[in-house]
Order: structure tokens, then C-alpha cells, then sequence
């Protein structure tokens, strides 16, 4: 979203477009919503400390902080995911929903697949055209992400009472079909203003190609995230990974799989020597 607009609002900012567009998208951590959480974080990320208990208190403190009263969480389950199986994910359903329930928070959990990454971008510049072409109902948008957004929309929707017996998802297509949606997400970015800096895809670009003819039979999603970060993203907008192929999809030999995007020379080295020692594909023989 800072691609798009400018999201460092304080808690003035914030009400203001709540109260003009019913939501925002702004960053949580400059109004300090839950000041002891930022600096657990802090403290957990240098250390690489990452339990269940730890986020889920990390997620649910800033949600009361910020007075919700309802919450969907979206938990991606896939041997790269957070989430390697559906008996650890609904583990963590439950923990989510217990504690829910004790803070008087009404917590709705869906796990959804997580076996390979949804839409085509990695990185801020790309990941935001994937919204905004979904949005627009661009051909180039990627499906996978529009039908998971409306998915998700939808059991938001689902909350309202009046649309019953899973309305939702057929709401959430004539809000995203019809351009309402569109309209919205324009509203917001209007009122939150410009971002700081113009952000533009990064002009130091390479394909990853396939060494074999074959069908894609797996994708690391956490080897993709390394190397979108050795690229520089998220912190240089312009850099990340374009992917060109998913799972079951047919691939020749020589043929693109990613584009790895960097702004600096030295980020794009370390990105496209990484990339060609271990590209995070798994290939069947083609049959």
C-alpha cells in the first residue's frame, strides 16, 4: 500500500478517512497501537524467535487496540508456508478463537492454500499492479488472487446480517465486477494522500530459466521470499520476483519461470547468484 499512497497517518489522519471512506490501510506501527508489542518485536525478529503464542498475541493486541469487534484471519497452509500441515494450522485456529473468544473479540479462522505464492509479484511495486489489476478487472490481473480476495471479501461480508445463507461472495463480485470496489480503493488513496516517493520497478532485470523440460510439480514459497529480499524488496519498492509459471504448468527447457527486479547492482548480483544455485522449483518429467 505505500506504493500507493501514503500510509504513516496518525490516530487524527486515520479517523478522518475512516470516517470519509468506512477504512483505511495505514501502518500500524507509527500510531503505536500497541507500543509493548513493537518492541517485542524488536526484540524477536534479530533473534529469529517466531512461535504461535508470540503472534497470535502480536496479532490480537493491535486489533483490540485498535477497537475491532470482529476479525478474519487467513492462515495459508503448505510445506513453504508458516503452516506446514492442517493439524499444526488447526492448532493455531484454535488458539486464535479461544483467545477470541475470552477478549470478546469474534475471531473467524479459514485456511487456505498455501502451496505456492498467490498472484505474480513479489516485492511492493509488483504485488501492488496485482491489486490494482484486479480491481480494475484488467485481463493481466492474476486470477488466482482475485478469486482468493473474493473469498475472503465475502466471509467478511458474511458478518452483515442481512446477507444471509453465504451471500457474501456473490456481494463481493458485484462490488468488484460492477467497480465499487475500485471506486473505494481510489477513495482511500485520495484521502490518505500521495506517497513520499514515486516508486518504479527496478531497471536491473534477469529470467530465471528452466534447465529441463517438465511439468511444475512444487514451489518453495519461502526460497522465492529469500531471494525477492536479497533483491532489495521490501525496502527498494522496485525490486522482487514476476512469476511466469505456477504449479501445473508446462514448461520447456530454456523457458522463463521469474524475472528477479533489483535497483541496486550489488542486491541484483546476490539475488541472481542465489537464484541459479537454487531457482525453488520441484519439476515432474514432462509425460
Amino acid at each position: 500500500m505505500e506504493v500507493l499512497a501514503r500510509v504513516d497517518l496518525d490516530v487524527g489522519d486515520m479517523r478522518r478517512v475512516v470516517d470519509t471512506c468506512d477504512g483505511c490501510l495505514v501502518w500500524g506501527g507509527h500510531v503505536r497501537l500497541s507500543p509493548a508489542d513493537d518492541v517485542l518485536i524488536s526484540v524477536e525478529r534479530p533473534l529469529g524467535i517466531d512461535n504461535r503464542e508470540l503472534m497470535v498475541a502480536s496479532i490480537l493486541s493491535k486489533k483490540l487496540a485498535a477497537g475491532s469487534t470482529r476479525l478474519l484471519i487467513d492462515i495459508p497452509v503448505g510445506p513453504h508456508a508458516k503452516m506446514h500441515d492442517a493439524d499444526e494450522a488447526m492448532r493455531l485456529r484454535k488458539l486464535f478463537e479461544f483467545l477470541g473468544d475470552r477478549l470478546g473479540l469474534r475471531t473467524d479462522v479459514v485456511l487456505t492454500d498455501g502451496h505456492q505464492p498467490i498472484g505474480n509479484g513479489i516485492g511492493p511495486v509488483l504485488e501492488a499492479r496485482d491489486v490494482m489489476q484486479v480491481l480494475s478487472g484488467d485481463p493481466a490481473a492474476p486470477p488466482d488472487l482475485r478469486e482468493k480476495a473474493l473469498r475472503i471479501a465475502g466471509h467478511i461480508l458474511d458478518f452483515d446480517p442481512v446477507l444471509r445463507g453465504g451471500a457474501g461472495y456473490g456481494r463481493a463480485q458485484e462490488l468488484l465486477n460492477g467497480g465499487a470496489a475500485l471506486a473505494t480503493m481510489q477513495r482511500i488513496i485520495d484521502a490518505q494522500g500521495p506517497p513520499p516517493a514515486h516508486a518504479e520497478l527496478g531497471q536491473l532485470t534477469a529470467e530465471i530459466i528452466a534447465e529441463q523440460d517438465g511439468t511444475v510439480m512444487a514451489i518453495d514459497n519461502l526460497r522465492l521470499n529469500q531471494l525477492a529480499r536479497l533483491a532489495g524488496a521490501p525496502v527498494a519498492k522496485g525490486a522482487g520476483i514476476l512469476i511466469h509459471r505456477k504449479i501445473g504448468d508446462r514448461v520447456g527447457k530454456g523457458e522463463p519461470l521469474y524475472q528477479i527486479y533489483a535497483s541496486e547492482p550489488f542486491e541484483f548480483d546476490f539475488a541472481l547468484a542465489a537464484a541459479r544455485h537454487r531457482n525453488g522449483y520441484q519439476f515432474a518429467e514432462r509425460q
